[in-house]
């Protein structure tokens, strides 16, 4: 089932975004003293005993232009990735692109001693970005001042390369939010992997045997043919996936598409 949109915002992303503003009004106007971002906020070498901030940091941000960044950013490619992900898919992704962020912070930190305190849902955006390209790499994408759209694929090639600029002059704290890219690079490319591995697996088990004993094709002319057996329904879905895969592609299945290819991909392993 395809998520409902409101005001343009899929379930959620409107959840989501509701959340940060929430979070960043608390910060301007009652949670004012320091201790609520030194608390929430994400900080390396002080992670292991504040465990809590390796998901709470993406909802803390720095100022009025790091929230409406991530947030314009989620309001633009996240219902797309919603719709194809599905809800609690997308919501389990947004949280891994997160925790990918808070993990390249840990690991740098132990590696350089020097990653400051983390704020932000850039990671996670970012992993949306991702995703957004992922599925529709030519997909115009009209950013304000240029004068033409630009493809997603490089409008997100682009996003990274900005990010890596200040981290050749002010350190390797700027390079954390590229752990949400990376953890979204590996989500998509297992998930790839598996349906694909399905469709193949469900291919080999569709397709007749070219190789028939003499005997058994013998008995098999033989004997009367039977009435034609009504076809079965889970047989005409799976024909019908694979013959959608092959006119327009693996990425063009829905959600429950893809969640049903790889269960009967499952089944069918089992009984073999």
């Amino acid at each position: 089932m395809v998520p409902q949109r409101m005001f343009g915002m899929t379930p959620w992303v409107r959840r989501l975004i509701v959340a940060n503003l929430v979070v960043f009004l608390l910060q301007m106007t009652i949670f004012v003293n320091p201790w609520f971002v030194a608390t929430f906020g994400f900080a390396p070498l002080d992670a292991l005993a504040r465990p809590w901030t390796f998901v709470t940091y993406a909802f803390i941000h720095a100022n009025f232009l790091h929230l409406a960044f991530n947030l314009l950013a989620l309001f633009v490619f996240g219902p797309p990735v919603e719709e194809r992900m599905g809800g609690g898919s997308f919501l389990a992704y947004y949280g891994l692109c997160a925790l990918g962020g808070a993990a390249l912070s840990f690991a740098l930190a132990m590696t350089f001693q020097q990653v400051q305190l983390v704020v932000g849902a850039s990671a996670a955006v970012y992993g949306v970005m991702l995703a957004f390209a992922w599925a529709w790499p030519d997909q115009p994408i009209s950013v304000f001042p240029l004068p033409e759209p630009i493809a997603a694929k490089w409008l997100v090639t682009f996003a990274v390369a900005i990010s890596l600029v200040p981290a050749l002059n002010q350190g390797v704290a700027y390079l954390a939010h590229l752990g949400g890219f990376a953890a979204g690079f590996l989500y998509l490319k297992a998930a790839d992997w598996r349906l694909a591995r399905a469709e193949r697996h469900l291919r080999r088990a569709t397709e007749p045997s070219v190789l028939v004993h003499p005997a058994r094709a013998a008995r098999a002319s033989a004997a009367p043919k039977p009435r034609r057996a009504e076809r079965d329904p889970a047989q005409a879905e799976i024909d019908r996936v694979l013959d959608k895969i092959s006119a327009r592609g693996i990425e063009s299945l829905t959600p429950a598409e893809r969640r049903f290819l790889t269960e009967m991909s499952r089944k069918m392993r089992g009984r073999t």
